[in-house]
């Protein structure tokens, strides 16, 4: 089982890196964004607290539907296949499922489409393709206030869509990695403190805070170690990771954003929000090229130094999933 567990982790960076995401209509977390935006107007009442367990419910029911799918997929396979042809497809399956929950070419695609749009000076088109992967309000952004929307992204991407559901699944398999994808996409689409979502938003927010308080330390530690073996400034992306992690309004977010700020040695700024890193907001497609290798490597440098170790910890203790 621990073979299995690194394998279907190793050759899920490896394909994504490689062949990015399919199409919406094939991809599972657009599924599961489907299910949330059908539930979230069921779950709307004018009661706070009713309100509150409606978000609640969200989570409960669509993951209870994923893992009981992931559950029955799995016995499938050991109904249909003898041992050694059913080890060889539950890994096989294994591998596209967890590739299903990791974004590394996916960030990387529309961070392009952002920079082809500015390198044709086409200042809305940018603004439209940044409005896709950051909650703000992109419509009045400047260029350098753009390429710092596409590097935070690139950051909280790193944690969101690649080491946090690589985390996960050391401890609980896919349904770990699924789970945290579930609560991490309803946060992106409900975990909203405003009028609208403050109360059926609740959960999720509160569960997203949770899930990514030490996959989001531990990946501005590996960011760090990048920037070392890419000749970025280490120093100073531990530096500014110590000092500013702190000051967005998100508990975990902050910290590999800071360090990538640090790293690139510039400063990240959401207008009358935060303000990450020294120096003048001058961005440059270089910054952006810079960002997308640490997170590359980021990726990589978490599986095999963090997930890993976590894996044969785990089975040497005797936990359930590796027994």
């Amino acid at each position: 089982m621990i073979f299995e567990s690194i394998s279907i982790i190793g050759f899920a960076i490896l394909i994504d890196l490689i062949f990015g995401d399919p199409k919406n209509r094939y991809h599972p977390t657009a599924w599961i964004g489907t299910l949330i935006a059908k539930f979230t107007p069921l779950a709307k009442h004018q009661n706070p607290i009713f309100e509150k367990i409606g978000g609640v419910l969200i989570i409960v029911i669509i993951s209870s539907i994923v893992i009981l799918l992931l559950l029955s997929i799995d016995f499938g396979i050991s109904l249909i296949f003898t041992d050694y042809i059913s080890l060889v497809v539950s890994v096989l399956v294994g591998i596209m499922l967890l590739k299903s929950t990791i974004a590394i070419r996916g960030m990387e695609k529309h961070a392009i489409n952002v920079l082809e749009s500015l390198e044709n000076n086409n200042l809305n088109m940018a603004r439209n393709h940044l409005s896709m992967i950051v909650k703000r309000n992109t419509t009045n952004l400047d260029k350098n206030h753009i390429l710092s929307g596409v590097l935070e992204s690139i950051s909280e991407n790193t944690v969101d869509g690649i080491t946090g559901p690589m985390f996960y699944y050391a401890f609980f398999g896919l349904p770990g990695a699924f789970f945290y994808r579930i609560v991490n996409t309803a946060d992106s689409m409900i975990g909203y403190k405003n009028d609208l979502f403050k109360n059926l938003g609740w959960f999720t927010a509160t569960c997203d805070t949770i899930l990514n308080y030490i996959p989001s330390r531990l990946t501005g530690l590996m960011m760090i170690i990048s920037a070392a073996i890419l000749h970025n400034n280490w120093r100073h992306s531990y530096k500014i990771m110590m000092r500013d992690g702190k000051k967005t309004e998100s508990p975990n977010a902050g910290y590999p954003m800071a360090a990538l700020a640090g790293a690139l040695e510039t400063k990240f700024e959401k207008i009358n929000h935060y303000k990450l890193g020294d120096g003048e907001i001058i961005l440059t497609k270089q910054h952006v090229i810079s960002a997308i290798n640490i997170m590359k490597l980021t990726s990589v440098l978490f599986f095999g130094i963090i997930t890993v170790p976590i894996i044969l910890i785990l089975s040497f203790i005797g936990w359930w999933i590796y027994v």
